[in-house]
Formats: C-alpha cells, sequence, structure tokens
C-alpha cells in the first residue's frame, strides 16, 4: 500500500463546517491520531492526507479539509485549498451534526452536483445529540447513503467503517475499480512492444521515470514481450527482432526521430500519449492538439505541469516546449505556467492550454481539468500530443487510437486547417 503511487490510490475527501469533527472521524477510520483535533474552531488549517488500504477498494488516500465555514483571517486561503482538495477527490464525504443543516451544506451539495461529484454524508456526534425526525428526512431528500456514528466512540469504529465502505464501493467510480489499461489491450498476448527511453539529465539516477515503470508493468501484465532501449540503440533492436514488433512507444523528446526510423507498418505512439488516455480524455485532448496549429504571435499558452520539481537547464516544460511553439508559430506568445496544484482556476484569455502527461494525478482530478477547460471554451491538449503535432508526426504517432486521430482531423476541419499527412 505504501508503494502505491498517490495518483493511482482513491481519493476520498472530508467535507464540512468548522468542529462538525471531520478529524476526529479521519482518526477513527485510521486508528491512531493522523490529524489534530480540538474544540477550538479551525483546526484544521490545510488539507491533511491519509494513505489507508480500505478493502475492497485498496489504497485510498483520505484528505481531511478546512471547515466550510471558516470566516477566520486566513479562512478564504483555506477555503481555496478546500476547493483543491475537491477537485482532486473521486468522492465526497460531507461531514455534519445533527440537527444542524444549513446553508454551507446546501451550496456545498450545489457544488457536488455541479462538478458531478459522488458524495455520501456523514452525521458525526450522535452520541451527544440524537438526529431528530425532521433532520432525517431533509438528509432524505438529499442522499440515501448517509452513516450515522460518533467518532470519538471507539466501540463504534468497525461499524462505522463498514458502512463507508458499503457506500464507497457503489459511489466508487468504475474506472477505479476497473481502470482502462496503460498499453495492455494495444498489444496481443505474446505480442512485442519495444519502449524507446532516454537517459537525459533528468532521468532518476538508478531508475526509470513512473510511466515507462507503469506501461511495463501493464505489457507484462497482459502477456506481452517487452524491449526497453535507449534511443541510439533503436534501429540496432529492429535489425535484431526476427520480425517487427506489434508498437513500438517512446519519449516525446526523442519521437520525431522515432518516428524516423520505424517501419511503416508498425504503430508507434508516447509515453505521453498512452497516459493521455489512461488519466484524461485522449479524444477531447487530440482535439485540442488541432488548435497549436492556429496559434499566432502574441497568443496566450498555459503550459500546466502536475508535478513540482526543480527544473534543468533544458527543462521540457519551461524551456523546450516554448521554444518549439515559438518556432512552430513564428513568433512570441505569452506563456504562462502553473506547477503542481496550483491550476488557474479561471482559463478565460488562454487561446491553449497543454498539460503534462499527469502521472502524478488522479484520473478524476485530470478529468475535472479537461472539463474546465471545455467549461471555458479553452482548447486542451497535453506534452506528448503538443510536441508531435509541431514535429510535424502526429497522425503517426495517433494510429494505435483511430477514434482519437478522427477528432484531431475533426477539429482541423472545424477550425479551417489541414492535417499533414505522413
Amino acid at each position: 500500500m505504501d508503494k502505491t503511487p498517490r495518483s493511482l490510490r482513491l481519493q476520498i475527501g472530508l467535507f464540512g463546517r468548522t468542529n462538525v469533527g471531520k478529524s476526529s472521524f479521519l482518526n477513527m477510520l485510521a486508528g491512531q491520531d493522523v490529524a489534530i483535533t480540538s474544540a477550538v474552531a479551525g483546526t484544521t488549517t490545510d488539507v491533511v492526507e491519509k494513505a489507508m488500504e480500505l478493502l475492497p477498494l485498496g489504497p485510498v488516500t483520505f484528505l481531511d479539509t478546512a471547515g466550510l465555514d471558516d470566516s477566520s483571517a486566513l479562512g478564504a486561503k483555506r477555503l481555496e485549498r478546500t476547493g483543491r482538495a475537491l477537485d482532486r477527490s473521486d468522492i465526497a464525504v460531507l461531514v455534519v451534526e445533527p440537527g444542524v443543516w444549513g446553508a454551507s451544506e446546501d451550496d456545498f451539495v450545489s457544488i457536488l452536483k455541479e462538478k458531478g461529484k459522488p458524495f455520501l454524508i456523514v452525521v458525526n456526534k450522535v452520541d451527544l445529540d440524537p438526529p431528530g425526525e425532521a433532520f432525517l428526512k431533509r438528509l432524505g431528500g438529499v442522499s440515501d447513503k448517509v452513516i450515522f456514528c460518533a467518532s470519538t466512540d471507539s466501540h463504534g469504529r468497525e461499524q462505522a467503517l463498514h458502512g463507508l465502505k458499503r457506500h464507497l464501493t457503489t459511489l466508487c467510480p468504475a474506472d477505479f475499480l476497473k481502470p482502462p489499461l496503460l498499453i495492455g489491450d494495444l498489444l496481443p498476448a505474446g505480442g512485442t512492444v519495444v519502449l524507446v527511453v532516454p537517459i537525459d539529465l533528468q532521468a532518476p539516477r538508478g531508475r526509470l521515470i513512473l510511466p515507462q515503470v507503469q506501461a511495463i508493468r501493464d505489457a507484462l501484465d497482459n502477456d506481452a514481450i517487452v524491449v526497453v532501449v535507449k534511443e541510439r540503440e533503436y534501429e540496432a533492436v529492429l535489425r535484431n527482432l526476427r520480425q517487427p514488433p506489434e508498437l513500438v512507444v517512446c519519449d516525446s523528446q526523442v519521437v520525431m526521430k522515432t518516428v524516423a526510423q520505424t517501419p511503416a507498418g508498425v504503430k508507434c505512439t508516447t509515453f505521453s500519449i498512452l497516459f493521455a488516455r489512461f488519466k484524461g480524455d485522449l479524444q477531447e485532448l487530440a482535439a485540442g492538439a488541432a488548435h497549436i496549429k492556429a496559434l499566432k504571435p502574441n497568443d496566450r499558452v498555459l503550459i500546466a505541469e502536475s508535478c513540482s520539481h526543480h527544473a534543468a537547464e533544458d527543462d521540457i516544460g519551461t524551456v523546450k516546449i516554448p521554444r518549439w511553439l515559438r518556432q512552430y508559430v513564428g513568433g512570441d506568445l505569452v506563456i504562462d505556467h502553473a506547477a503542481g496544484r496550483d491550476y488557474p482556476p479561471d482559463l478565460q484569455g488562454y487561446q491553449l492550454v497543454i498539460h503534462c502527461g499527469s502521472c502524478m494525478l488522479t484520473r478524476g482530478e485530470m478529468l475535472w481539468r479537461v472539463h474546465q477547460a471545455k467549461e471555458k471554451g479553452v482548447p486542451i491538449t497535453n506534452y506528448g500530443l503538443g510536441i508531435s503535432c509541431v514535429q510535424g508526426v502526429l497522425e503517426r504517432v495517433l494510429s494505435p487510437f483511430p477514434a482519437a486521430l478522427d477528432a484531431f482531423e475533426r477539429e482541423l476541419k472545424k477550425i479551417g486547417l489541414k492535417g499533414r499527412s505522413l
């Protein structure tokens, strides 16, 4: 459980007014004091994360948030963090007290419904004030998924945990219980995939990066043969294979060279494009890539990266992609950057968003970012699609995904442009 990447765990957000017992509820679930509790309002000042193994769901992460009604001097900043935690959450848990339901709860439920977030309600502190008939009737009009508990009563832990698991199982997104394959469905059993993996300055010493490791594991889980090679040895590998591979996957930074060396009948793509499908909406992101061809000098572009790291001298997000875009457009662009979870709440004013492969985000969080862009009418694509587009090989690397290739070509026609057939 500890080794499961955070982005692959079910994210469960705990929300509610100050002092309803969100942190106490988390402590009860964990069976230990993982969050500070106090009678003082606003004790939780930032999102507290707790990773757990919650069978039958597997690895999950609980997100304990600040109160929805926080009116302190730092309340606005705390609520902003709470909003980000909601975007991350696959399921929301609204914690309330018996007899207390007002504008804070109604407004939050409206937001949940607007965002399409599944949720359940936990009525805490029932040992202090048993819920009345009118309150129960009101809850019934909001949700049929309700748990009653006293988070300070350790004897009631198993009952509360059982109820929580029951509801989480029914609310859990289908793509979490049965996540989309990363690469396995693109290969027949016994088929061969060649992974072209550059070892550059940003590669972790002694390790491969997460997308490469996950691709290897997914291919092996689906009975494929995996050949891993650096870009300099790729041609030699092709010569040594008795028959061409069924698929070639490369790093986006060597996509033009890899495509040029790959036989015409062999499908090829990039790790970033695999993750566009695995974590997001590949068809929407492919359509967004068409708008790169419509960019003009002085247009605004947002480059968003889901992880925060020290940028190397020739960093892909802050240096290489901006350089390639400006060369492609033939002039300067206004390029903003967002790192980690500092994703702008308002995307209006941008002509395009280019997102990283989102290996550090949950699928739900990435889909929500795609939705935010679409809602504002801003095209969104990702690193692999964008790089392949400016280097003139996007049609080729979308060949394993006919629906996404069709979405790209339809969008080109929609905006009055033509593709480059390769």
